[in-house]
C-alpha cells in the first residue's frame, strides 16, 4: 500500500495551486488499463488519421480564396471550374472520412469504458462479498452503492474520455503547429506568445475543483444512503407508522439541497475556468488578425501574406487553442477524475477478515462436532491478525484524513479494561447429534455464539473447532455447506418463493422444494397463492405473514441439509398450532445434526439435551431443566420471568 494512505495519492502543489498526480495511483489504474492495451493502441491509430484529416480543410479553404481572387496581372481567377470540383469534393470528403474514423475510435474507447467499469465493478462487489459482517454493520448501504455505481461510472471517465481527449489534442497540437510553421512561422511565434495566459486559470481553480469533486461525491453517497433507508419497504412502513413523511422529506430536501448547491458551485468555478481560457483564446485570435492584417497589406512581393493564408491560419487557430484550452484543464480533470478511482480503491484495500487458508483441506465425512475452547470476543477490536489501516479507519467512521492522528498502518490495541466483551471464557464442548439450547437475558452474548459457529466472526481469543479442526482452518464454502443458520429477521428476495427456496441450494429439483415447503408446514400456504411456488413474494418478503415467511426461511435451510443447524428462535412469530407443527418437523429435521438452538420458549428449551445459561457473555450455568430449575439460579429466575404460566403448564405436560 502507498506509505502516505490513500489521501495522498493525489498531493497539491501549492506554488502552483493545482493538483498533482502521484505516481502509485497511476501505476495502480494502469494495472486495470493493461488488459486493454490493443485496443488503445487501435484507437490511438485512429485518433493520429483523425488528426491529420482534419488537418485538410483549413489548408483548401485557404486555397480557395487565393485562386478565387483575381491576378493583378491577368485580371482573372485563377481557379478554375475542374479545379473547384476538386476543392469542393475534398472538403466533402474530409468530414465525411474524419467521422467515420471517429465512430470507430468511440466504439473502440466505449468498448474499453465499459469494460473497466465492468472489472472494477465486478471485483469491487467480489471484494465486498467477502468483507466480514463486521463491515455491513457499520457502513450505510447507501455509500456502498455509491462506491459500486457512480464512483466506479467516475472512474471510466478517467479512461474512456479524459485520456483519449489528452492524446487527441497533443496530437492536433503537434500536427497544427507543425504545419502553422510551415505557412508562416512569424503568426505561429504571436500564437504562442498568449500561451502562457491559458495557465492562469488552471492555477486559481486547479485545487478548488478536485476538492469540489470530492465533495460532491461524499453528498451523492449521503443522498444514496438516505434514499436507501427510506423508500424501501422497512424503511416506508416505519415512516409512516410514525407520521414522519414531513420530517423525511425535509431530511432528504437538506441533503439534496447540499448536492444542489455543490452542484452550482462546480458548475460556476467551471464557467470561471473557462471564461479565463476564452480570454486567452480571444487575445491570441485578436493579435493573430491584426498582425496578419498588416502581413497581408505588404503584399506577398513585400514579404506579407495572402489573404487566403490568414482565413487558414484563422481555422487553424481554433485548433491550436482549443487542445490548449483542454491540455490546461486535463490535470485538473484526470486528478479530479482519479477521484472516483480513489473511493473505488479504498473499498479493494479492506481486509477481508475471514478468509481460507490457501491450502485448506477440505472438511470430510462431517459429524457436527462442536467444541469452544476460552472463546472471549468483541465487537470493538478487529481480530488480532488485521492491522487497521487508513482505509480501515474510514469504514469505521474517521473520513476526514486529517482527523487520523494515528500512524497509517499502526495497529489498534484497546486495553482490556476499555474494552466491551461480548463473551468471555465460553470453553464447551457440543457432541454430534445434540441439540443445545441457549438461554439468557438480552445481550448476554447468545447471538454471538451463533455468529461464531456460522464463522460470520472469529473470536478475538481462543478458538471454535468443527470436528476437531479450527473453523479458521477450513474452507469458507465447507462452513456455508455443513452449517445452515435460521435468524429471527427472515430476509427473503423480491424474486418467487421457488427462487428464494432455491437460493439454498441451486440444483434442488421442485420435488425437493416441495418437500422442503411441507417439512417446514408451508406446503399448504404456498399451494393455496395464486401462482403457487411461482408467486412473488415482493420486497423483503412483505407480501407474506410473518409467520409465513419464518416458515419460508426454514423451509430454504432444510433443504440446505447441513450437518449443523443454528436456529435463533425460529419458531418466534407462529401462533401455537403452527409453532406446535413446526416444532414437529424441527424435531424430525435435527434428528442425527447437532442443533444449536437460542430458545425463548419453554417448549424450545425442554427438547434440549443441555441448557447453556448465559449472562454477561459467560456461560454461568449448564445442563437440563429439571436440574437448573432446581438449582435456583438465573435459569429459574428467568423462567419466573420470561415464560408464561400458560406456556410452561403446556411445555410440561
Amino acid at each position: 500500500m502507498h506509505g502516505g494512505g490513500w489521501w495522498s495519492y493525489i498531493s497539491y502543489d501549492e506554488s502552483r495551486g493545482q493538483p498533482t498526480v502521484d505516481r502509485a495511483l497511476l501505476m495502480r489504474v494502469g494495472g486495470w488499463v493493461r488488459p486493454f492495451v490493443p485496443r488503445i493502441l487501435a484507437m490511438l491509430v485512429l485518433l493520429f488519421a483523425v488528426a491529420l484529416i482534419e488537418l485538410l480543410p483549413p489548408l483548401l479553404y485557404g486555397r480557395l480564396i487565393d485562386e478565387l481572387i483575381p491576378d493583378p496581372s491577368t485580371g482573372a481567377a485563377t481557379l478554375t471550374p475542374s479545379r473547384l470540383n476538386l476543392l469542393a469534393a475534398g472538403l466533402l470528403i474530409a468530414p465525411i472520412a474524419s467521422s467515420l474514423l471517429g465512430v470507430a475510435q468511440r466504439h473502440i474507447s466505449a468498448s474499453i469504458g465499459e469494460g473497466l467499469i465492468f472489472d472494477l465493478r465486478v471485483a469491487a462487489y467480489a471484494h465486498v462479498q467477502r468483507l466480514g459482517l463486521r463491515f455491513f454493520t457499520e457502513t450505510k448501504a447507501g455509500d456502498i452503492i455509491s462506491r459500486l455505481d457512480n464512483d466506479v461510472v467516475g472512474a471510466q471517465t478517467a479512461v474512456a474520455n479524459t485520456i483519449p481527449n489528452l492524446v487527441s489534442n497533443v496530437l492536433v497540437l503537434a500536427t497544427t503547429l507543425v504545419i502553422m510553421i510551415g505557412l508562416e512561422w512569424r503568426l505561429t511565434i504571436l500564437a504562442i506568445v498568449v500561451l502562457p495566459l491559458f495557465l492562469l486559470p488552471t492555477r486559481r481553480v486547479g485545487r478548488t475543483l478536485r476538492v469540489i469533486r470530492r465533495e460532491a461525491a461524499e453528498y451523492s453517497a449521503e443522498l444514496s444512503s438516505q434514499l436507501q433507508e427510506t423508500v424501501n419497504v422497512s424503511g416506508a412502513l416505519l415512516v409512516r407508522v410514525f407520521g414522519r413523511q414531513a420530517e423525511s422529506v425535509a431530511d432528504f430536501a437538506h441533503v439534496a439541497g447540499k448536492v444542489r448547491d455543490i452542484g452550482v458551485r462546480r458548475a460556476v468555478v467551471g464557467r470561471w475556468f473557462f471564461l479565463g481560457l476564452g480570454i486567452a483564446s480571444a487575445i491570441g485570435t485578436a493579435l493573430m488578425y491584426w498582425a496578419g492584417g498588416h502581413l497581408a497589406l505588404l503584399g506577398p512581393e513585400r514579404g506579407g501574406i495572402t489573404p487566403g493564408t490568414i482565413v487558414t491560419f484563422a481555422a487553424y487557430l481554433s485548433r491550436l487553442y482549443g487542445p490548449i484550452t483542454a491540455l490546461s484543464n486535463v490535470q485538473v480533470e484526470f486528478a479530479t477524475s482519479l477521484v472516483s478511482f480513489e473511493r473505488v480503491f479504498e473499498y479493494l484495500d479492506l481486509p477481508v477478515e475471514i478468509t481460507s487458508p490457501p491450502d485448506a483441506a477440505p472438511l470430510t465425512d462431517p459429524r457436527g462436532h462442536i467444541r469452544f475452547e476460552d472463546v472471549w470476543f468483541r465487537y470493538d477490536e478487529l481480530p488480532a491478525p488485521i492491522v487497521v489501516g487508513a482505509a480501515e479507519r474510514l469504514v469505521a467512521g474517521e473520513r476526514d484524513p486529517a482527523s487520523m492522528d494515528l500512524p497509517v498502518d499502526e495497529p489498534v490495541d484497546v486495553p482490556d479494561a476499555e474494552a466491551r466483551w461480548s463473551l468471555r471464557e465460553i470453553d464447551v464442548e457440543i457432541p454430534a447429534g445434540s441439540i443445545v439450547a441457549l438461554v439468557g437475558p438480552s445481550g448476554a452474548g447468545k447471538t454471538t455464539i451463533s455468529y461464531l459457529v456460522t464463522r460470520l466472526y472469529d473470536p478475538t481469543r481462543g478458538r471454535v473447532l468443527l470436528d476437531g479442526r479450527d473453523l479458521r482452518e477450513l474452507p469458507i464454502d465447507d462452513i456455508a455447506a455443513n452449517v445452515g443458520i435460521v435468524t429471527q429477521e427472515t430476509f427473503l428476495f423480491h424474486d418467487t418463493i421457488r427462487a428464494n427456496l432455491a437460493f439454498a441450494r441451486s440444483d434442488a429439483t421442485d420435488a425437493q422444494i416441495e418437500a422442503a415447503g411441507r417439512a417446514a408446514n408451508v406446503h399448504d400456504v404456498i399451494t393455496a397463492l395464486p401462482d403457487g411456488y411461482d408467486t412473488v413474494v415482493g420486497e423483503r418478503g412483505y407480501r407474506l405473514s410473518g409467520g409465513e415467511k419464518q416458515r419460508l426461511a426454514l423451509a430454504r435451510v432444510i433443504l440446505r441439509d447441513p450437518t449443523v443447524l443454528v436456529l435463533d428462535e425460529a419458531t418466534s412469530h407462529l401462533d401455537s398450532q403452527n409453532e406446535a407443527l413446526v416444532q414437529d418437523a424441527l424435531r424430525r429435521v435435527m434428528e442425527g445434526r447437532t442443533s444449536l438452538v437460542i430458545a425463548h420458549r419453554l417448549s424450545t428449551i425442554l427438547s434440549a439435551d443441555i441448557i447453556l445459561v448465559l449472562d454477561g457473555g459467560r456461560i454461568v450455568e449448564r445442563g437440563r431443566h429439571d436440574e437448573l430449575l432446581a438449582a435456583g439460579g438465573l435459569y429459574a429466575e428467568l423462567f419466573e420471568t420470561q415464560f408464561s404460566p400458560p406456556e410452561a403448564v403446556i411445555g410440561m405436560e
